[in-house]
Parts: structure tokens; C-alpha cells; sequence
């Protein structure tokens, strides 16, 4: 009985930190593409042009490649030791997603996928069978989750995140794009039943129904890929997070099966845990740069970030922040400004003790 070639891209994979493989058809129709097409011509894709102009591309893996047939998708844990909720609590201090605390998992991801996906080309040209491969980390136009799904790693839960049975909501993707024919493994179906823990946890209400995101009125949004001053409700409403939200991911009840990340570039960084908000808003261009160096909090650059970092001075409540805000009323930036009027007339003026 011939072997299996699986094995041996599940054992490369394994070796190379991966925690799960799977296999699915690239070529065959799948309903994606439509569901993609109404969120854009709906408008919940926000100022993220890109998902627009890449539309046709991103309908259907086969719609970028041709030559696509299978889609070998890889699962990295990225699970925190405990539920990260509790440090909104704490408003003089910065809340960072749980995925953004350490290096950028683009960057420890893409090595590996090149590594494994030539292990595979080789292999591949060895048995005769042609050697195209591509790579995918989540800046091609390429949908991970609906072909993780179709895979089995998980199902695209009522927050529209992947969501696996053994990994909870953390769980990083990537995808090697193959010429070759595999058989696929078992797609996943969907197990949320009534639960609606996610959907009741966003502190915007990002959700119009079930399975559906707007994505206008996210934080990760707006924290990450939004460059103009907010409307004043997601201002209020981000409380002390100043890049991403786990809100939806955290409450999931499927977390109960999920484990702390294994991988050391994944951990978090003690300077980014829990950072105090005054030590954030002193930063300039050059300080920002060094304390997020191979972060991927450093991509949406020392602007819009200081922005974030006021909302959430503005909701801390805190008047020993006062002097922190002032410095930032001239600042070159004009959204700086805008977000440094608006945090100082939010806080309470000192008093004499």
C-alpha cells in the first residue's frame, strides 16, 4: 500500500512548530466569494479599499491561481495563559490584543510556510508530480478562514473568526497554495448552537446579525486600520484598548479546550502586557519605532497609535494624565490633536488633596 504523501508534509509541519495541518480542495466552488461580495457592495468594509479593488481576486483561491488545487492550511496556537479581559479594568494602563503583544506573527509564520512549502515542492517533483507551490500569511488576497473551515481546523463562528473545537478563537493561519491534487481532509461544521456570548460582548455592537461583521464599527477597525478621529460613541466605547479588541474571542466558551501558545516569539512582551498610558503618549516617532520593533502594532505607525492611546487616557478617568494630554495639543499631527482636546475634556481637573 503506497504511503500516504499527507504524512510527510504533517510531519514537516509538526517539526517546523506547527500545531495542526489540514488539507483542502482549492479548485471546487464554494459560497465565500458571494458572502464577501455582499459585505463590500454593503460598505462594512469601511476605508479598507483594498478588500474592494482585490474583490474579483479574493472571490475564489483558483480566481488568484489558476493553477491552485489543493490548499494545504497550517494552524499556529497563539492562546494566552488566562483570560485577558480583566486588564480592562485597569484604565490608567493600555490594553494591546492579545495577538500584537509579541513579534509580528506574519514574520514567524511566513519563514516556516517557505521552508515547509519547498520540503513539499521537492517532494512533489520527486514523485513527478508538478512543484508549483505559493505561500499565503494573511496579506495576499486569499480568504484563510473559509479554507480552514473547509479543511477542518474549525468553522467561522457567529463573530465570523475561525474557531476551532481544541484551539478555542487562537489560532494564527497559514496557507500553501499547491498544484498538486491531495485528498482533503473533512471539512469542519458549524457548533456556536444559541450561543451568543460574542455577539453580546462587542462594546460597539459591530454585529448586525449572526455571521456577520460591520466592520465600521469594530475597534480592531478602527484601532488598526482607520486613520481619521472617531465618532465620539467608539471613542467612549474602546475604553482602555488601544490596538485591537478581544472582547468577541475572549468570551467564547469553546476557550475552555484552548492552550497557552507554545511558541517563544509568540509570547507576550512585559512592556506590552500592560503598558501605563503616560509612558505611551510621551512617545515620539523614533520611540515608537524602537519599543515596537517586530511588533506588527508598528505597521500602523506613531500617529494613529498616540491617537488610540488618548481615547483611552480620555475614558481613565485619571487627572494625573492631565500633563500627558497638554503636551499633545500642539502636536504636528492634527488627528493627535483632535484626540488630545477631546481626552483632556473627558478628564477631571486636579484637586488639591
Amino acid at each position: 500500500m503506497a504511503a500516504d504523501p499527507r504524512d510527510f508534509i504533517r510531519s514537516q509541519a509538526a517539526e517546523l512548530g506547527f500545531d495542526v495541518c489540514r488539507f483542502a480542495s482549492a479548485a471546487e466552488p464554494w459560497s465565500a466569494g458571494e458572502r464577501l461580495a455582499h459585505f463590500v457592495e454593503a460598505g462594512r468594509h469601511g476605508d479598507m479599499g483594498w478588500m474592494e479593488t482585490t474583490l474579483e481576486r479574493r472571490a475564489h483561491p483558483t480566481a488568484m491561481w489558476d493553477g491552485a488545487r489543493t490548499a494545504i492550511v497550517l494552524g499556529l496556537n497563539y492562546g494566552p495563559d488566562g483570560d485577558p479581559l480583566p486588564q480592562l479594568a485597569d484604565r490608567s494602563n493600555g490594553y494591546i490584543s492579545v495577538y500584537a503583544r509579541g513579534d509580528d506573527y506574519h514574520e514567524v509564520i511566513k519563514g516556516r510556510l517557505k521552508q515547509l512549502a519547498g520540503q513539499v515542492a521537492a517532494r512533489q517533483q520527486a514523485r513527478g508530480v508538478a512543484p508549483d507551490v505559493k505561500v499565503f500569511v494573511d496579506t495576499a488576497p486569499l480568504m484563510e478562514k473559509p479554507l480552514a473551515q473547509r479543511a477542518g481546523l474549525g468553522w467561522q463562528g457567529k463573530h465570523t473568526n475561525l474557531l476551532s473545537r481544541t484551539r478555542g478563537n487562537w489560532l494564527f493561519l497559514g496557507v500553501i497554495l499547491s498544484a498538486a491534487d491531495y485528498e482533503p481532509d473533512a471539512a469542519e461544521t458549524e457548533h456556536c448552537g444559541s450561543c451568543t456570548a460574542c455577539l453580546d460582548a462587542c462594546p460597539t455592537k459591530a454585529f448586525p446579525a449572526p455571521f456577520q461583521l460591520d466592520a465600521r464599527r469594530c475597534l480592531s477597525y478602527l484601532t488598526i486600520e482607520y486613520a481619521d478621529p472617531w465618532p465620539e460613541e467608539f471613542r467612549i466605547a474602546t475604553g482602555s484598548r488601544i490596538y485591537g479588541c478581544d472582547d468577541c474571542l475572549a468570551v467564547c466558551p469553546w476557550n475552555k479546550f484552548a492552550e497557552t501558545a507554545r511558541e517563544i516569539r509568540l509570547a507576550p512582551r512585559p512592556a506590552l502586557e500592560s503598558p501605563p498610558l503616560a509612558e505611551l503618549a510621551a512617545l515620539d516617532d523614533a520611540g515608537f519605532r524602537t519599543l515596537f520593533s517586530k511588533s506588527p502594532i508598528k505597521r500602523i505607525g506613531r500617529d494613529r497609535f498616540i491617537r488610540n492611546v488618548l481615547y483611552a487616557i480620555g475614558n481613565s478617568g485619571d487627572p494625573a494624565l492631565i500633563p500627558a494630554v497638554k503636551r499633545l495639543l500642539t502636536d504636528c499631527n492634527p488627528v493627535v490633536r483632535d484626540a488630545a482636546a477631546w481626552s483632556l475634556s473627558r478628564l477631571p481637573s486636579k484637586t488639591a488633596s
